[in-house]
């Protein structure tokens, strides 16, 4: 991402403002997700945390970037929220902080918590075997490339079973069609509806959980389970394993379990009523790779497949109640989701001495120093990386530029929400955390 002297700013941009949100909280449209508090009370500089929305008004200013939502609590309290730009810039309407951004990949630590969830109730154990829950994994094969005939490939059987625990950490051989470069796995991918080359990326919403489930099963492992760190559609088979263990579709589970107990109101797996006029809207084209053109999922309609790894939508304060919950040790405002215990499980690294073609951290960031847990990437020391903070973080982020983060040592949660699915993606994100962190005075 260029560095340039801020613009001047365009009167149509006179909308990106601070946010006045009254000194209580609320969790519904238009009010503060959290309790409202002073950033010098809470050890954040003030001035230093505008420097935020300097440098992301010049990138709407720019045209590199259409708008952003940005929040930032510390302690528990609402320290900074801001938005930039717009929701719509066809038709100048302002950014706003009730928009409804697609979340992508951020729907894959909704996804973890809902199966720990189950984990914490007996109902799923990390180490059953995927075909406990989803018989048809039980005949899977690995596609294997062939010694000395490159582009060839074998099939085997697998050398150990696919155990939930692979799906919640990416270790278990599914691959995506978008990434993956073993032909058989993308080919499969793509006669099965799971992968549209020339359509639009990480969209599986498409088919049933039935049909979902049976195409993802027949096709062939990348990897065999358990001995590369891949990231790959686990999350969405992890979201059919919720579905069998519960009994209920995944979007009902959320809804009942995470989206209503912490008053998500905007979450969900299509645009709530009114969510339409509320959605952030993309330019078709990503402006840092010439222009290309980039298609985003549907959420107008409900899916087939509500996607466990990409298919959700929500907004800026419905996602910071989901990370303060985290942060909290799995409560927030007297609704236990998860024990403290299991959220540490979660946030701590579970991949090392795996192979990691693309480490976690080079994905996400750009920057190594980060392995994986149980949803989210960790960092594994507080130095080591391209970005500030603290061992212990942990965070995610999503296709279509959203971004969270949660640092239990520095009691700090952020999420930036764009609608830009672009190559410059992790440029942003990297940028988010070194404005929040040099603000920090405490």
């Amino acid at each position: 991402m260029q560095r340039r002297a801020l613009l001047a700013v365009p009167p149509a941009l006179a909308a990106a403002t601070v946010i006045g949100f009254p000194r209580a909280p609320r969790a519904q449209s238009g009010g503060a997700p959290l309790p409202v508090g002073r950033a010098n009370e809470l050890g954040l500089n003030a001035g230093r945390l505008a420097r935020i929305k300097e440098i992301f008004q010049a990138e709407v200013a720019e045209n590199r970037l259409p708008g952003a939502v940005i929040m930032i609590a510390r302690k528990g309290k609402l320290a900074y929220a801001e938005t930039v730009g717009f929701r719509d810039r066809q038709t100048n309407a302002a950014m706003t902080p009730d928009t409804v951004f697609r979340i992508y990949s951020m729907t894959k630590p909704l996804v973890s918590v809902a199966a720990m969830m189950l984990v914490e109730e007996g109902r799923i154990g990390l180490a059953d075997p995927v075909s406990r829950h989803l018989p048809a994994f039980g005949q899977a094969q690995v596609s294997v490339p062939r010694e000395g005939a490159p582009g060839s490939f074998d099939m085997a059987a697998p050398q150990q079973p696919m155990l939930v625990y692979d799906l919640l950490r990416h270790t278990s051989g599914l691959a995506y069609g978008e990434l993956t470069q073993n032909t058989p796995v993308r080919d499969a991918y793509t006669s099965g509806g799971l992968y549209l080359p020339g359509q639009r990326d990480f969209d599986s919403r498409g088919p049933s959980p039935e049909d979902f489930t049976r195409e993802l099963a027949a096709a062939p492992l990348a990897r065999h389970p358990g001995t590369t760190w891949e990231y790959s559609m686990s999350s969405d088979a992890l979201g059919r394993v919720v579905e069998a263990a519960s009994g209920k579709r995944l979007e009902a589970f959320l809804e009942e379990r995470v989206f209503r107990p912490l008053r998500m109101a905007d979450s969900g797996f299509v645009l709530r009523e009114g969510g339409a006029q509320r959605l952030a809207l993309h330019a078709g084209v990503d402006p840092m790779n010439n222009n290309a053109p980039v298609a985003m999922i549907d959420v107008s309609r409900p899916p087939g497949n509500a996607s466990g790894g990409a298919g959700a939508v929500s907004t800026a304060g419905d996602y910071l109640r989901f990370a303060q919950m985290l942060a909290n040790g799995g409560e927030l405002d007297g609704q236990r989701i998860l024990s403290p215990a299991t959220v540490r499980l979660m946030a701590t690294d579970h991949v090392a001495g795996l192979q990691q073609p693309l480490p976690p951290g080079m994905l996400l960031l750009g920057s190594p120093g980060f392995g994986f847990g149980l949803g989210f990437g960790v960092r594994l020391a507080d130095g080591g990386a391209l970005v500030p903070g603290y061992q212990g973080q942990f965070m995610w982020a999503g296709y279509g530029g959203t971004y969270f983060w949660v640092d239990p040592r520095a009691e700090l949660v952020a999420v930036m929400m764009t609608a830009a699915p672009s190559v410059g993606r992790a440029a942003y994100r990297r940028t988010m955390m070194q404005l929040a962190y040099g603000a920090l005075e405490s």
